[in-house]
């Protein structure tokens, strides 16, 4: 299987998130104040949405080799470490300094969708040019 590696990190991702998803729910529902809450929620919504986009990119990646792709998963994957991980400790921890991170990871899960939007107008043209309608 091609990509073995990157499926099991998207499944695991996914895992993490819905555990992070449920934990919030349940055992921090009431035991955190609800910025800390939130920013948790937060963390999990960005980590479950680049998960799903991550399978994404894969399954397109899997019919249209692209080398640019795999930098996307790369910037996703790294991005959400930094974002959604940041949030997580912040809301567990209370320690506010670790918010200063998370810009660093939205900047990169941004810096994935540029890559990704890029990649996708060279797929485009590289087909286009392959059947001689450039």
């Amino acid at each position: 299987m091609r990509d073995r590696g990157w499926w099991c990190l998207a499944a695991l991702s996914g895992g993490v998130a819905v555990m992070a998803g449920a934990f919030a729910a349940h055992a921090l529902q009431g035991q955190l104040p609800e910025r800390l809450l939130a920013a948790f929620e937060t963390g999990v919504r960005y980590q479950m949405w680049h998960t799903l986009a991550m399978l994404g990119v894969l399954a397109w990646r899997a019919t249209h080799p692209r080398h640019g792709f795999g930098i996307v998963l790369g910037l996703w994957a790294v991005g959400v470490l930094l974002f959604s991980g940041s949030l997580y400790a912040m809301a567990l921890t209370g320690l506010r300094g670790l918010g200063m991170i998370t810009p660093f990871g939205g900047v990169l899960m941004i810096a994935g969708w540029l890559t990704l939007a890029v990649g996708a107008l060279r797929a485009g043209r590289d087909a286009q040019s392959e059947s001689g309608m450039a």
